[in-house]
């Protein structure tokens, strides 16, 4: 737990947490509150969504907006992005790094909604034969990994983090950039350098080293929760769901 790097811009001081602490705040969410995955799901991607909003150019004729997603909560809250964008006529697209039907579990249910709306989606399983750099121009979502780094990424999830910065005009990362270590802000492998990312409910202490512009999503997580782990926590929200955050 870190208190003294992030500030809202009222300038008081916002609380950041490591990788373990914010699994500990997501577990007792779910176990002790029984604030759901999918609920801080579609919170995850309706905030997401409104960080892309901001970053992106109003002019619709620009290239779609390319969603990267994974398995899991990151690549989940991605496709929930995806599909607010999809619902305001934004053109989206999605490319997932892996086949989707190795997509599963909750991240599953929100791919099965995008299919059923036609979006787009491929993949880099080496079946759709997909041109990155062509993909991967205007504005690129970063929802690949998140906070679960453990290593530096491989596979099809690197060569997208790889391909983003020869080619996105304008990258949102979700939560964490991919390739960052969330606790550190240590790049092990390949990492997104973002313009722009959305961190979820408290702000990661690695965040303190990653280049671009911080937003702070509110998850809609009872102060309760912070209280049950001691963990220092003054609501930063107030009147909105995203706030910006900036460094001391």
């Amino acid at each position: 737990m870190d208190t003294s790097t992030f500030v809202d811009p009222d300038g008081r001081p916002v609380t950041a947490v490591t990788a373990e602490e914010m699994r500990a705040v997501d577990r007792t969410a779910v176990e002790e509150v029984g604030l759901d995955l999918p609920r801080m799901m579609e919170h995850a991607g309706r905030g997401l969504a409104e960080a892309v909003l901001r970053a992106r150019p109003t002019d619709r004729s620009e290239p779609p907006v390319t969603v990267l997603a994974g398995n899991g909560g990151n690549g989940g809250g991605g496709l929930a992005c995806a599909r607010h964008l999809a619902n305001r006529d934004l053109p989206v697209q999605v490319v997932l790094d892996r086949a989707p039907t190795e997509v599963d579990g909750v991240t599953a249910e929100q791919l099965r909604v995008l299919e059923a709306m036609d979006v787009p989606i491929e993949s880099v399983d080496g079946a759709s034969g997909l041109d990155a750099d062509a993909a991967l121009r205007g504005v690129v979502v970063d929802a690949l990994i998140g906070y679960g780094l453990t290593g530096p990424p491989r596979g099809a999830a690197a060569e997208l983090i790889e391909a983003v910065g020869g080619a996105a005009e304008t990258t949102v990362s979700l939560d964490v950039p991919s390739g960052t270590t969330a606790t550190t802000g240590e790049t092990p492998g390949a990492a997104v350098e973002p313009d722009l990312t959305a961190t979820l409910a408290l702000p990661k202490t690695g965040l303190g080293t990653v280049s671009g512009d911080l937003l702070l999503i509110d998850l809609s997580i009872p102060q309760t929760v912070y209280e049950c782990l001691d963990i220092e926590y003054g609501n930063p929200f107030g009147d909105g769901f995203a706030i910006p955050l900036s460094t001391t």
